[in-house]
């Protein structure tokens, strides 16, 4: 059986963890990171594109970290805005975990790590609506579940809500901002560099 890093049963032991540093939006962080979790041993491009690029959030709000691997978009966004409650999701559990210590490394009280599917029973049973949601989305599960995933979780977002996703242009970035505005969204191209876009998403 082949494990990626997007598994819900990763193989990897817990006894492999490291820590590594990162710096963004005049954060210093230091971090948990581990194998079989997505960028294992640096802030990856595209998420560091992400958190350079989005402009600043609001001050509260219900936040979304969708894909959440080890926290780094979860953990900024909630030393940002202290005030705010920030879901992190994922479905690896060792993700899930990571971030969960991590928030707590770095004295980042607002965040709540959880599992995906979890996450989205609550959020349903709630009726809880997000004001912001982030992500760097798996592409590499597949096209098709990249999108029910995507889109699950875009319909959880708040009538005034925005959603900040960004894609390698070469792995489809502007067919995907087409496909956003056939499921009854206003998807735009918000910026682009490195051959990262960044892609702004709200309700119509």
């Amino acid at each position: 059986m082949t494990h990626h890093y997007f598994s819900q049963s990763p193989i990897a032991g817990a006894d492999e963890r490291h820590l590594v540093t990162f710096s963004t939006r005049g954060h210093d962080f230091q971090v948990w990171v581990a194998g079989q979790v997505f960028s294992a041993g640096r802030l990856d491009p595209g998420t560091a594109e992400l958190l350079r690029a989005v402009p600043s959030l609001p001050s509260t709000g219900t936040f979304l970290d969708l894909g959440c691997g080890w926290g780094p978009v979860a953990i900024t966004a909630g030393a940002e805005s202290p005030q705010a409650e920030v879901w992190a999701v994922d479905v690896n559990p060792r993700a899930v975990a990571l971030t969960a210590d991590n928030a707590k490394v770095n004295s980042v009280d607002n965040v709540r790590a959880m599992d995906a599917s979890e996450a989205y029973q609550e959020a349903q049973a709630r009726g809880t609506q997000f004001d912001v949601i982030l992500s760097n989305p798996p592409v590499r599960v597949g096209k098709t579940a990249m999108q029910t995933m995507v889109k699950q979780w875009l319909d959880l977002l708040s009538p005034t809500g925005v959603a900040w996703l960004v894609m390698s242009k070469n792995l489809g970035a502007d067919s995907f901002i087409t496909w956003l505005g056939n499921q009854g969204f206003q998807a735009r191209k918000h910026s682009s560099r490195k051959g990262f876009r960044i892609i702004e998403v709200r309700c119509l």
